[in-house]
């Protein structure tokens, strides 16, 4: 009996530590660590060009003063435009100009995506490969893309001209499957109008943004299936005597 209650209570200890399920430990730092290269460190300096100078003191102006940290996402933004990402000096003079502790600007720059914190190509190609955009065939996107430029997802080309990402959700899911380019979002995609795409930013004149199918903008594919006939007027199916 004894030798059973000390197997039994061994087993209970081992399914107690046994563990159900595990998160693997994260192996990439890239968003929360900063870590000094040639290009990228305090001893770099940084200032807004004349032209944006004058566009951040328009920024901050749209806010009272003791409120002037409202400005730091608008200004890290103008920042990557002027220098192409957003390097530590780009936060250290946003934090500066709101007069905050650089902290406040790495907190912020650290969260949101959109700023890159590390160089990117010309062209940033941003494909949404969420589940509306792989459904359209985001997954054959991919694979053109990669094979068109020679790289994989995260990397950059060695001309410096495109950098690859995926992104979830674009938000224009209706125009599935979407690359954004920049700024710019072309839709409907297909393996050839996506080449199409590649090839006229290769020669440093894109084509038009937006759906590469022929649509306008989203409307359906088939025609339109509503709002087809006169709109009615006031008072449509409101009893007269009201």
């Amino acid at each position: 009996m004894l030798r059973t209650a000390f197997k039994t209570a061994a087993i209970r200890n081992v399914v107690a530590k046994r563990t159900i399920s595990s998160t693997p430990a994260a192996l990439s730092d890239k968003l929360f660590v900063h870590r000094d290269t040639s290009d990228n460190n305090a001893n770099v300096k940084f200032e807004f060009n004349a032209e944006n100078l004058k566009r951040a003191e328009e920024i901050m102006a749209k806010y009272p003063p003791q409120y002037k940290k409202g400005a730091i996402m608008p200004l890290l933004d103008l920042g990557q435009r002027q220098l192409g990402w957003t390097s530590l000096p780009v936060m250290n003079a946003v934090a500066k100009m709101v007069e905050v502790p650089p902290m406040r600007v790495y907190e912020v720059a650290t969260f949101y995506t959109m700023y890159n914190r590390e160089p990117v190509g010309k062209y940033f190609l941003q494909l949404c490969t969420t589940t509306p955009c792989q459904l359209c065939g985001s997954t054959e996107i991919l694979k053109t893309i990669e094979k068109d430029l020679g790289i994989k997802v995260g990397e950059t080309t060695k001309d410096g001209k495109f950098t690859l990402v995926e992104v979830e959700c674009a938000g224009a899911c209706v125009n599935a499957p979407v690359l954004a380019v920049n700024d710019d979002y072309y839709e409907d995609l297909t393996s050839e109008t996506t080449i199409k795409v590649l090839q006229s930013l290769k020669a440093g004149k894109p084509i038009k943004a937006g759906p590469q199918s022929g649509r306008l903008t989203c409307e359906p594919k088939g025609g339109l299936t509503s709002l087809t006939s006169e709109p009615t007027g006031p008072g449509f199916m409101i009893r007269p005597d009201l």
